[in-house]
């Protein structure tokens, strides 16, 4: 089943990746409906980040996790070694924080354009944070 993001208006969609982060894909759905807000990186490069650590997760292995996402990339970080959160790559990323580099566990890929994400990425560095809602369809 299809998740739809809606960031500040503009709706994208993505395939959860089941069989490869099967644990976390379910963990995710736990959340949804999801309502939050979409925060630029501060030390990963070109991505955005929800906060998801006030939230309960069970206890998550690493599955189809890496600390370099392609463009789009979808990431659900347990909180392994820093907050819990949901990474979307929108350009060259590395996964970091103060605690240095993460694994985030890839479970998804936004079906949205380099340029859509790109312009996602600098808006949210300019004008602050965007509200988003994900959710099955």
């Amino acid at each position: 089943m299809p998740i739809e993001f809606d960031i500040d208006g503009d709706i994208f969609t993505a395939q959860l990746f089941e069989k490869e982060a099967p644990k976390s894909t379910n963990a995710f759905r736990s959340l949804l409906p999801l309502e939050s807000k979409l925060f630029h990186v501060r030390w990963s490069g070109f991505a955005v980040w929800i906060d998801i650590d006030d939230i309960d997760l069970p206890s998550l292995p690493r599955e189809n996790h890496t600390v370099y996402p392609s463009v789009g990339d979808i990431l659900l970080y347990p909180g392994f070694r820093s907050v819990k959160e949901i990474l979307l790559s929108c350009g060259p990323t590395c996964f970091k924080s103060t605690a240095g580099e993460l694994a985030g566990n890839h479970i998804a890929t936004l079906d949205a354009s380099r340029k859509e994400l790109m312009e996602l990425e600098l808006s949210s560095l300019e004008h602050g944070a965007k509200p988003v809602s994900i959710r099955e369809v």
